[in-house]
C-alpha cells in the first residue's frame, strides 16, 4: 500500500498544473522533499522566505526592478496581451516598481528601529493602539490582505510611542504573509524591544485570493481573525477579555 508521501510525489510529477488548490493543499509536503529547489536564483543571489528580509541597496533594487520588467514583459506575452494596447504598454515596469517599492517594501529595507522610553510613571495598565492598516500580500497566491491590526500591552521598564507600532505592523506586513504568522512576527519584535508584562496583537483582514478567486467570499463579510497573547494576556482571562472588549469598542 502506498504511503500519503508516495502518493503525494506520484501525483506531483504527473498533473501538478491540473490539481486544485484544495488538492495541493491535501499533499503532505516534507521539508526534505523541499531541498531539491534552488538555494540561490539565476543572478547568484541568495533566496529567502517570502516573509522573510535582507536589507539590500538601492542599486540593488534598481537592479531587481529591471530585472522583474522583464519576466513581467514575458508574463504578458504568455497571457497575449499586446503592449500596442496603450493601457499596458509600461504595465511590466509598473508591476515591478510596485512588488520591490510598495508591496514587498518590507523585504528589502532595514528593520525600523524606534526610540523606546522609560515608564517613568510606572504604568501597569493596558495600552492600547487600534486601527493600525495592515495592507499585506498573501504568500499563496500573491494577493492582497487587507485589513487592520489592534496591539495592546502593559509596559514593564518601557514604553514605545503609538505611531511607532504602525511602523512595526506595516514593516513586516509589506511582504508576502500568512496572516497567522505575521501575528506571531510582530508579537516576537515587540517583545524583543520592550520585554512588556502582556502583550495582544489582533489582526482582522480581509483576504483577496478568497475573495476574487476560489470560493468567491463577500468583500463585505469575509474577515480572518488572529490573536497573539503573550506574558499576563495570555494567562490571565479577565485580562485578556478586558483587552478584547476594548478593541471590539
Amino acid at each position: 500500500m502506498k504511503s500519503k508521501k508516495d502518493k503525494t510525489k506520484e501525483t506531483l510529477s504527473v498533473l501538478p498544473h491540473q490539481l486544485s488548490d484544495e488538492e495541493l493543499e491535501d499533499l503532505d509536503v516534507d521539508v526534505s522533499d523541499l531541498e531539491h529547489f534552488p538555494a540561490k536564483n539565476q543572478y547568484g543571489y541568495k533566496l529567502f522566505d517570502a516573509n522573510g528580509n535582507t536589507a539590500l541597496t538601492e542599486q540593488e533594487r534598481s537592479e531587481m526592478v529591471g530585472q522583474l520588467e522583464q519576466k513581467f514583459i514575458e508574463i504578458s506575452e504568455i497571457l497575449r496581451i499586446s503592449r500596442r494596447d496603450p493601457n499596458c504598454t509600461h504595465t511590466p515596469l509598473r508591476i515591478a516598481r510596485m512588488y520591490v517599492n510598495e508591496l514587498f517594501k518590507g523585504r528589502y529595507n532595514p528593520p525600523p528601529q524606534p526610540t523606546v522610553f522609560p515608564n517613568r510613571k510606572k504604568v501597569d495598565e493596558l495600552i492600547i493602539s487600534k486601527g493600525i492598516e495592515v495592507m499585506s500580500v498573501c504568500s499563496h497566491h500573491f494577493q492582497p490582505i487587507s485589513g487592520e491590526c489592534s496591539i495592546g500591552y502593559i509596559p514593564n521598564d518601557y514604553v514605545i510611542g503609538l505611531s511607532k507600532l504602525s511602523r512595526i505592523v506595516d514593516w513586516f506586513a509589506r511582504r508576502g504573509q500568512i496572516q497567522e504568522e505575521l501575528g506571531e512576527q510582530i508579537a516576537d519584535y515587540i517583545v524583543e524591544l520592550l520585554q512588556p508584562k502582556a502583550l495582544g496583537v489582533v489582526i482582522r483582514a480581509r483576504h483577496y485570493c478568497m475573495i476574487a478567486r476560489g470560493v468567491k467570499g463577500s468583500e463585505e463579510k469575509s474577515l480572518m481573525i488572529t490573536s497573539v497573547m503573550r506574558g499576563e494576556l495570555l494567562e490571565d482571562m479577565n485580562l485578556r477579555n478586558e483587552f478584547l472588549k476594548l478593541i471590539e469598542n
